[in-house]
């Protein structure tokens, strides 16, 4: 048996090394493991149980310590030596961060929260973090003193220790009132409750030291510096009620006894910090309404619990089984501890939700305790329609609105006679648009978000889709922040035409994913299919090669089809700041052209080399002359609105110089009539 292990274990030993030979040879020297080739004597060797395994020539002296201690165990050799080579697998594997996308890589000035996202999380506010959720470059800058240790208010560390602090604070909430009402439940299990009450307190301590290195922002910038931190933690009410809920009331136990578990209560006072998980909690899952609901529920349990106790406990007051209304007396199966929580519960529940159906009060204290759980009942009650209803409305939200918008697109169609054929399309795309989860206006949603922001997102978005344009391969990422912002999606039905050729275009588009068909002339035959990541439309907005405006094809949507347009206006707008990336459109859209024989290489030629007309201002006298000397794109980048006041001011010049030269001819000309008049009146007389 030992010899079947041993053969077992070296060979996963050599699997390993050999899987990870290349790493090995690039670690440092301190972490290398020497991988020795098998040879044909270490095959026949191998299934030698007494056979030592490879030294670790450049480990650390303790694990070579180690190592050697075992090489005379054999079996047990191999298993060190395996061990070892699995825990540096894994270190090596930790410290390795995931590659970011090459176009996000790109993008780190335009997107760099983007990039962040698939960085190592950045569990404290001083600096990177070593994973344990400490901040200032790790434990090893700590250890210099160059940052102190300081908890990122919105990390992932202080999220999940809020959930152990939540665990403490519910831990006291269902059991200190459960137990001081209860006396059974105390006694029979004292030493459990000793020591969970005591665990709690100190998580309630440490959490306390937590949130005096728990960081926050000043005039948008870190504090790192401790003293601040601490005097911002003390001005809070936060604290107050921590030092409250830490109270070490527990000593009156001496003279109290182990049963006056009441003394606990102010350790409800921690509750503000459950609640600030629950809004962490809310504002992290992508259901927030159910997490509400799911809320709702549990304080309700948590108030029909302890009225239910508060009941016992009155019963117990005022005797078991003196009447119909308090509990029975603790006899033969009504003195179990079950049935006694169990019956308690039934009737907190069926008062506070306004059943009705119990014993009749008895006394004055029986009927005020009944009259308050009557006023809780319907604030219970009214709370939960109310909260219900609300969250209830806000899940259908979305689609009441999106049904209102189809509603009123079908009465508008049964208003003016639209074919039922036609309406049939309509109906099927909004339904589609539905069950795909597209929204109707994206550009809404986002519009209360900053440009910025809303460059990052839709990037983020759409970036399966912008990685297969080749025209965003290689663009500056300015031109691709601009360029999202304006991007508008378009939904195509089956069969639908995207455009049409000879058609004016005002748009290029960007295939998201579906399949279009390009069209030959007669609408029939197919040149080509588009896929995702395609794009088209571009040529008879840039106005290449003489075809002006027009479509040069007719583009056709097989299924339902999903693109992004981009209008004329705003693709010249962006492209006159990035003169570069217009010369590639145009040169792709030539090299089109050429292919599709409708431009020949010397027009294409030509195209490229035509100078256009630029409006100058003459030097002589102000005047405005017209000249077709090369127009650069960048120039017009480069204009200042004072370039652009003194060419408004030198034409304003211009115009009243030439109406005053015009009043001048016109009253000379009305002169000369004049005199012509009076000439000719004075022959015929």
């Amino acid at each position: 048996m030992a010899k079947f292990d041993a053969v077992e274990l070296d060979l996963l030993e050599e699997e390993i090394c050999q899987e990870e030979e290349e790493e090995i040879e690039t670690e440092n020297a301190g972490n290398v493991i020497e991988v020795i080739e098998p040879t044909p004597d270490d095959e026949n060797d191998r299934t030698d149980p007494t056979r030592d395994s490879p030294s670790r020539t450049d480990a650390p002296e303790g694990e070579n310590e180690a190592a050697a201690s075992a090489e005379g165990g054999g079996g047990f050799a191999k298993i060190v030596k395996t061990l070892q080579v699995i825990r540096d697998w894994a270190k090596r594997k930790e410290r390795q961060p995931p590659e970011p996308d090459p176009l996000l890589k790109r993008l780190k000035i335009a997107a760099p929260n983007l990039l962040d996202e698939f960085a190592v999380d950045d569990d404290a506010i001083g600096g990177k973090t070593d994973g344990n959720g400490d901040g200032g470059g790790g434990e090893n800058a700590r250890r210099r003193g160059k940052v102190p240790w300081i908890i990122n208010p919105s990390s992932e560390f202080l999220y999940r220790w809020l959930f152990l602090v939540t665990l403490a604070v519910q831990y006291n909430v269902w059991l200190i009132i459960a137990r001081a009402c209860f006396s059974e439940l105390q006694e029979e299990y004292f030493a459990a409750w000793i020591t969970l009450d005591y665990a709690c307190d100190s998580v309630y301590i440490i959490d306390m030291a937590f949130q005096f290195r728990t960081g926050y922002l000043e005039q948008g910038l870190p504090v790192k510096d401790l003293t601040k931190l601490a005097w911002h933690y003390v001005k809070l009410k936060a604290f107050w009620l921590d030092v409250l809920s830490i109270l070490p009331l527990d000593i009156f136990y001496i003279a109290t006894g182990p049963s006056a578990v009441a003394l606990r209560l102010n350790r409800l006072f921690k509750i503000h910090r459950m609640w600030l998980f629950f809004s962490k909690t809310e504002s992290k899952i992508s259901f927030p309404n159910v997490f509400r609901v799911t809320s709702l529920v549990l304080y309700i349990m948590i108030c029909i619990h302890w009225n239910a106790c508060i009941y016992f406990a009155l019963s117990k007051s005022i005797g078991h089984g003196t009447d119909r209304w308090v509990y029975p007396s603790p006899i033969g199966e009504w003195g179990n501890l079950t049935r006694k929580y169990v019956y308690s519960l039934y009737w907190s529940t069926q008062t506070l939700t306004t059943i009705g159906e119990t014993p009749e009060p008895a006394t004055d204290a029986e009927y005020a305790f009944v009259i308050f759980d009557f006023l809780v009942g319907v604030l219970i009650f009214a709370t939960i329609v109310g909260n219900v209803g609300y969250t209830i409305s806000n899940m259908n939200a979305a689609r009441n609105e999106f049904q209102d918008r189809m509603d009123g697109i079908k009465q508008y169609m049964h208003q003016r006679n639209v074919s039922k054929d036609m309406e049939t399309r309509v109906i099927q795309w909004f339904d589609y648009l539905w069950t795909s989860n597209h929204s109707l206006d994206e550009q809404q949603i986002l519009d209360t978000l900053p440009d910025k922001l809303k460059a990052d997102i839709a990037i983020y978005a759409h970036l399966a889709t912008l990685r297969k344009v080749d025209i965003f391969k290689d663009c500056e990422a300015g031109l691709l922040q601009d360029l999202v912002l304006k991007l508008r999606p378009q939904l195509f039905s089956p069969g639908d035409y995207v455009c049409r050729k000879n058609d004016v275009g005002k748009e290029m588009y960007i295939v998201k994913h579906g399949r279009l068909q390009v069209l030959g002339d007669d609408e029939t035959s197919v040149l080509t299919t588009l896929v995702d990541g395609s794009c088209f439309g571009e040529i008879s907005i840039l106005n290449l090669g003489g075809v002006n405006n027009r479509r040069t094809a007719t583009v056709r949507s097989v299924g339902y089809s999903y693109l992004f347009s981009l209008a004329k206006r705003d693709l010249l707008e962006v492209l006159t700041e990035y003169p570069v990336a217009k010369q590639r459109l145009e040169e792709r859209g030539r090299n089109i052209l050429i292919k599709d024989g409708l431009l020949t290489r010397e027009e294409a030629v030509r195209e490229e080399n035509r100078p256009r007309t630029a409006v100058r201002r003459s030097s002589r006298g102000g005047g405005v002359v017209v000249s077709s000397v090369p127009f650069d794109d960048r120039a017009v980048g480069r204009g200042t609105s004072r370039d652009l006041e003194e060419e408004v001011r030198a034409l304003s010049e211009s115009l009243k110089r030439l109406r005053s030269e015009f009043n001048t001819s016109q009253m000379k000309l009305k002169q000369r009539i004049f005199l012509l008049e009076k000439k000719a009146a004075m022959a015929t007389v």
